[in-house]
């Protein structure tokens, strides 16, 4: 009942009442929009980063280690430690491609099986690398489609030759795939800048450079909340088998993204908190109104009072009618800030996320906001006496 007829008060004034509610909309959707796109984009950035490998710990030797090196045994090693899922060991060299008699730069992992699941490596045309590929030594790549599109204008080049230079001299590999990374998007956007990708059988690219050892070593947990502990099980478990001291470091990535996503959390937080202040600059519209709503309703307010109505009552109507408004120009924001959100995900093809807090506050904001810059005019009508509200 109460409800009803602070809808209809409300409405008295169409064209106040929207006005004062487009400027609590307004301050409310640039809060969501803030909001979801923050949230949007923390998504993405770590999407991407766990498909680049970001999700793994990468093993290598200490920068002052002298005699420390990454072998099977090594390998080995680390792949039965308990909470370890899956292990690869990695050759990495920047280098130059030749392809249609272009020079390209090229960076060349040498990799195993598992590079689909440390790196998210995908095929797009033809095939990844094998365990058969690695144990025959086999003169095979699979590239990145950047690199293919830029050496002969298309994706789909497999079955095509092109010759390397490993080892001080070029050899010849035919490609067996063409694949997609999490490093795809990356290099879309810097083409210029980033060299292409390329990925060999591991034994193939130590055979070539002449070396029975690794560069580094990459770890998938199978929990992702013990890496910490992971790390220095890791790392003891290689000193204690190479009679080492601190020869071997982690390169924890995982904490790395963490502290990634908390920076994009803080400054998503400070945005929406500045576009926040709009809302309490409508708050003085909606106190506005309200003044006015007191000012042209007083001998209403005198006839109540005469009748019955207490000062509580008075105040309960006014100060409802304030929270209702503002709560009003709060759902109208809400709803077009997750439609514009929502819009542009759709044009930009990301998954849209929806930051629920978010609008929980703003809707709580609001609210307050209403009660806060309403109590004064819902103070002053209570207080409104019989006689002086009649005679106006």
């Amino acid at each position: 009942m109460m409800i009803t007829r602070s809808l209809v008060n409300i409405f008295r004034s169409k064209t106040r009442s929207l006005l004062t509610m487009a400027g609590i909309a307004v301050g409310v959707f640039a809060v969501v929009l803030i909001s979801t796109v923050g949230a949007v984009g923390t998504s993405e950035v770590s999407n991407t980063l766990i498909t680049m490998g970001v999700d793994t710990l990468l093993i290598q030797t200490a920068d002052n280690a002298v005699s420390v090196t990454l072998k099977d045994s090594d390998v080995s090693a680390v792949r039965s430690i308990e909470g370890v899922s899956d292990v690869m060991p990695l050759m990495a060299s920047v280098t130059e491609a030749k392809m249609l008699g272009r020079r390209l730069d090229c960076y060349v992992w040498g990799v195993d099986k598992s590079a689909d699941k440390l790196v998210s490596l995908t095929a797009k045309h033809g095939r990844l690398i094998t365990n058969a590929d690695c144990a025959a030594r086999e003169k095979v790549c699979v590239i990145d489609e950047q690199f293919a599109l830029k050496s002969y204008g298309r994706s789909n080049i497999v079955g095509k030759t092109l010759s390397l230079f490993l080892g001080g001299k070029y050899h010849n590999f035919t490609v067996i795939g063409v694949a997609h990374s999490g490093l795809s998007g990356l290099q879309s956007m810097l083409t210029n800048i980033m060299p292409g990708f390329m990925y060999l059988p591991i034994t193939t690219m130590q055979q070539l450079c002449g070396r029975t050892t690794y560069d580094k070593i990459a770890v998938k947990l199978s929990d992702a909340d013990s890496d910490s502990v992971i790390v220095d099980t890791v790392t003891g478990t290689l000193d204690s088998l190479n009679n080492a001291k601190d020869g071997y470091k982690c390169n924890n990535l995982l904490s790395q993204k963490s502290q990634l996503d908390s920076i994009m959390s803080i400054v998503t937080t400070a945005l929406s908190l500045v576009a926040g202040i709009s809302l309490v600059v409508s708050g003085i519209s909606v106190m506005t109104t309200m003044m006015m709503s007191v000012g042209e309703r007083t001998r209403e307010i005198g006839i109540k009072k005469a009748i019955g109505a207490k000062s509580i009552d008075i105040w309960t109507e006014f100060l409802t009618e304030s929270v209702i408004l503002t709560l009003l120009g709060s759902m109208a924001g809400i709803a077009f800030g997750l439609l514009v959100s929502g819009a542009g995900c759709l044009i930009v093809k990301v998954p849209f996320t929806v930051n629920l807090s978010s609008l929980l506050i703003s809707a709580l904001a609001s609210a307050a906001i209403g009660a806060v810059f309403g109590a004064y005019p819902a103070i002053k009508a209570a207080r409104l006496r019989p006689a002086e509200a009649l005679r106006t």
